[in-house]
């Protein structure tokens, strides 16, 4: 019997890949199921998306080998994307960073941050992949509660002094899953001002920024000052786009954290397929008919899964960002 690493002893399969078994054992016995499991985007990305992915396909030399940090256009792209939606301006060589969709960063980041033994502050609950990412570099995991009596914030303050010292890096998901929380301004400015004195690296996964509700909007947290000092942010084409096939995502922020990811990714992947980026950059030039689109899908879709609930009797504030509940 072979043994392997101790640190899967940490953790089992990824959950979506559990339920995804547990789905197909009961569609093989003849059930209906109705899959509430992985928030998989389940829209066409923006049509000229689709063309520009197309056309690539004919192209010479794009199913070679791309480079890891990504095409210096979709870069562009994605620097233009944050100044023109956020107000947030990012050097595109140094500052912007293509990844194979936000669990690229946050499975190798840690990798690339944390020495075993290193605290990490993550929200709980939230995304698995944080808590694992933790244990793969082997540090430790320090989980802040995300309750209603804060918004669903972490509290800061009550974070213990010598775990403070201690941590290296911390994680952040707004607007949140699976909480739907938002941050705004305010709290992003404590969040740095906190960075700064425990000189915490900070990553904010921005994967839900885009699919707002009702009119409202998220703010990014590099529009902040002193953000891009203490760390960075991830933003997904999979769920801005539809996209989530392909693979894509960018990182954008501090260089020397995008310098550390960028070293880890050169040892292990090639780059995304330049056909996705290709797409992307499409995606992202010309955003705001697909955005609002999106966003009066999933409106309906919450007020479709809400209704019977609420008529159950069931209290549930209808959440005013992401996909969940």
């Amino acid at each position: 019997m072979f043994k392997t690493a101790k640190r899967l002893n940490l953790f089992s399969s990824a959950i979506f890949y559990e339920l995804n078994h547990m789905k197909q054992e009961l569609l093989h016995a003849g059930r209906t199921v109705t899959d509430l499991g992985i928030g998989s985007p389940d829209l066409f990305p923006p049509s000229h998306a689709i063309d520009a992915f197309s056309k690539a396909l004919m192209q010479p030399g794009v199913f070679g080998y791309a480079n890891t940090e990504g095409t210096s256009f979709f870069r562009d792209a994605a620097a233009d994307f944050l100044r023109t939606r956020y107000q947030v301006d990012v050097d595109s060589t140094n500052e912007v960073l293509t990844l194979m969709g936000s669990q690229d960063a946050l499975s190798h980041l840690t990798l690339a941050l944390i020495d075993p033994g290193d605290i990490v502050l993550i929200p709980d609950p939230g995304y698995p992949i944080y808590e694992v990412a933790v244990h793969l570099a082997g540090g430790v995991p320090f989980y802040m509660p995300l309750s209603a009596d804060t918004g669903f914030l972490p509290d800061l303050a009550a974070i213990p002094e010598d775990v403070a010292q201690r941590a290296k890096l911390m994680v952040l998901n707004f607007p949140g899953n699976p909480t739907t929380a938002q941050a705004d301004g305010a709290f992003f400015r404590k969040l740095i001002e906190f960075a700064q004195q425990y000189e915490i690296m900070v990553v904010h996964d921005a994967a839900y920024i885009e699919l707002m509700l009702n009119g409202h909007t998220a703010p990014s947290f590099l529009a902040e000052n002193g953000a891009k000092e203490v760390g960075i942010e991830l933003h997904s084409l999979s769920k801005t786009f539809n996209l989530a096939g392909p693979r894509l995502a960018f990182a954008a922020g501090n260089a020397q954290i995008l310098q550390a990811l960028r070293i880890i990714k050169s040892n292990i992947d090639y780059g995304v397929f330049l056909g996705a980026q290709m797409a992307g950059v499409a995606a992202l030039r010309n955003p705001v008919e697909h955005i609002t689109l999106m966003r009066a899908t999933y409106l309906l879709r919450r007020d479709a899964f809400l209704a019977p609930l609420h008529e159950a009797g069931w209290k549930i504030t209808p959440p005013e960002s992401t996909m969940f509940v």
